[in-house]
């Protein structure tokens, strides 16, 4: 499905924040697998977060430099995409705390309107479900523009991407590939109805 902006063409410029620090995370290795059965619409950059201090509200009268760029680069991006673990029944410590900076200070939320997708892998079997909730909560107060259906929770098992980024298992590639379809469909709705300014 096409929807025309007249104002904005492609590439969409989606920017990927990764639940998890760990380089050797499941979700690092499902956010490159997304972008590979993205459209060819959408262009995928990594927002890093690592680096932010813990958020208080002791810096919002002189914000750091970290923090200004990891609002800019929300800002830069035409969507945001969250590929997350779930961590005891919620969404891991170091991602809120890049919410909350990204919020802050007052009156300055980089995250409203922004078109918003959510997708997590666990080796558990209920796949993040739980995690995901906890940051669509969050996502609602900031008044970010989530893509509610479908939800995409991955049971992740060894082998499930390999090494070149390719999801091994058809039928989970075929259902992430229409997620990342509905996702465009969903930006380019978003990006319709409140043009980038």
């Amino acid at each position: 499905m096409q929807i025309d902006i007249l104002e904005h063409e492609p590439p969409y410029r989606v920017g990927v924040i990764i639940g998890s620090l760990s380089k050797e995370s499941i979700n690092r290795r499902l956010a490159g697998a997304l972008e590979k059965l993205a459209p060819a619409e959408f262009e995928f950059f990594e927002i890093d977060y690592s680096r932010l201090p813990l958020y208080n509200r002791d810096y919002d009268a002189d914000y750091p430099a970290e923090a200004l760029e990891f609002k800019a680069q929300i800002q830069s991006a035409d969507a945001i995409l969250f590929v997350t673990p779930e961590y005891n029944r919620s969404l891991p410590g170091a991602l809120k705390n890049a919410i909350d900076w990204g919020s802050r200070p007052w009156g300055q939320n980089a995250w409203a309107d922004k078109p918003t997708g959510v997708v997590g892998a666990s080796p558990g079997a209920i796949g993040t479900a739980v995690g995901q909730q906890s940051l669509r909560s969050t996502l609602s107060f900031l008044n970010a523009r989530q893509m509610t259906s479908p939800e995409a929770y991955v049971t992740y098992t060894p082998g499930l991407v390999d090494d070149d980024g390719n999801v091994t298992v058809e039928s989970t590639r075929e259902f992430l590939s229409m997620v990342m379809e509905k996702f465009l469909e969903f930006t380019l709705r978003v990006l319709t109805v409140i043009p980038r300014a």
